[in-house]
């Protein structure tokens, strides 16, 4: 929404705590959820990106060719399953879910294996920066935005060693900078700090 100049405001909400309300709007329990002031409730990111992609015209984040567009949702679904599923759930789970729901430890075997995952996929990343100006190809689309959501959070997390990665660093470090994303990197987590390079562009 930013990159496409549509205001949103965000609202915090613990999917933990399954309140009333937002069980109205996504009887799943989870998160995101859109809504706007005419009733219409979205769920799942890729279903809301879609959707905006396709009602706002300005700056498309899925063009191309049928060939590149399923690439972009390839990588997509990349990010937002697998690299979700290796790095920022397991983080989010052992770092967040755990102290505050739990009041446990975080496991640091879980923890240490979530960071060699992490960088098997920035050599992912090296290797897609290496061959393509963006993620896709030749534009910026959406699977650059899912890549620096996901990455976003894991660094958040303290689960992104950036050492041996220079490909995936500035490429991300490029993405820091843009209006789009500045805001995202003011957020903060309860009871839980980021690292001190995490809202600074340059590392």
């Amino acid at each position: 929404m930013g990159e496409k100049g549509v205001a949103y405001s965000l609202v915090r909400e613990n999917p933990w705590e399954q309140s009333d309300e937002f069980l109205h709007m996504n009887p799943a329990g989870r998160t995101p959820v859109m809504t706007d002031d005419k009733s219409l409730i979205l769920v799942d990111s890729v279903a809301i990106s879609e959707y905006i992609d396709e009602t706002v015209e300005k700056n498309p984040m899925i063009n191309g060719t049928a060939a590149y567009r399923a690439e972009i949702r390839r990588l997509v679904a990349w990010f937002d399953q697998q690299f979700f599923g290796d790095v920022t759930g397991p983080l989010l789970h052992e770092r967040m879910m755990k102290r505050l729901i739990h009041r446990q430890p975080p496991d640091a075997k879980i923890l240490r294996e979530a960071m060699k995952r992490a960088n098997s996929h920035l050599d992912y990343l090296d290797y897609l920066i290496d061959h393509r100006a963006w993620m896709a190809g030749s534009t910026m689309t959406l699977a650059d935005l899912a890549a620096a959501a996901q990455i976003s959070v894991a660094d958040y997390l303290g689960g992104i060693d950036w050492n041996g990665h220079k490909q995936s660093k500035d490429w991300y470090a490029m993405f820091k900078s843009r209006p789009s994303f500045r805001p995202l990197l003011s957020e903060r987590m309860e009871v839980i700090a980021p690292p001190d390079h995490y809202e600074k562009v340059d590392f």
